[in-house]
């Protein structure tokens, strides 16, 4: 299970996450977000270990200004989180890594993803809000026992950890990584090393577990 640590916006604290070695870091570059990056420097971001994919994420984005910023901070992942569409979003799959962000709730039509296969690596299944995620709210997750596309997923939206040993028991065979954000905090995009000590610890064990099995 991969791990996506998102939201990421003080250099120290940026150091200090990659510390942990998650297979994903997510830097927001929308700013109406409490999580906007602000005034991360390149420098910043491309000396960090080159294992670790380094994630744009934009919300309805300019193509122009995602390609200008992919350069400058060598993102090796995009995460669209907005109304983006299957062609904007595969004018971006072979440069870097596509993953689409969709909020999901009780009245989500899983077939409006049908249009995503071939086009984005990744689906990112969050909680549906107003506010473009980072709500700290779960949604139900028996709704993925309904996605039966070959489009791997992440999950996210209010995962912590009161409710990760659950998320680690998912056995839905598309289920690819874990996004971490608001509920790992002290404030909004400064997290909490301990709580995602601990996250890592837990998930790590239920891999190696799964592995072993």
């Amino acid at each position: 299970m991969k791990i996506k640590v998102c939201g990421l916006k003080y250099p120290v604290n940026i150091t200090e996450v990659t510390g942990l070695e998650p297979d994903y870091v997510g830097f927001i570059y929308y700013n109406r977000s409490p999580r906007f990056v602000g005034d991360i420097t390149a420098i910043d971001l491309t000396s960090l270990p080159s294992k670790i994919i380094k994630t744009g994420v934009f919300v309805d984005e300019d193509a122009q200004e995602i390609n200008k910023l992919i350069d400058e901070f060598g993102f090796n992942a995009i995460q669209l989180h907005g109304k983006e569409s299957a062609e904007f979003a595969a004018s971006f799959k072979g440069r870097v890594e596509v993953l689409k962000a969709f909020g999901l709730d009780e009245n989500f039509n899983l077939n409006q993803l049908n249009a995503y296969v071939g086009k984005v690596d990744y689906f990112l299944f969050d909680t549906k809000t107003d506010a473009h995620g980072g709500s700290g709210k779960t949604f139900n997750w028996d709704i993925l026992d309904q996605y039966k596309l070959d489009v791997p997923f992440f999950l996210s939206g209010g995962l912590s950890l009161d409710n990760l040993a659950h998320v680690a028991k998912i056995k839905h065979p598309q289920f690819y990584g874990v996004d971490l954000n608001s509920r790992f905090e002290t404030e909004p995009g400064l997290k909490d090393i301990q709580k995602l000590k601990q996250a890592f610890s837990l998930l790590k064990q239920h891999t190696t577990h799964e592995i072993r099995s």
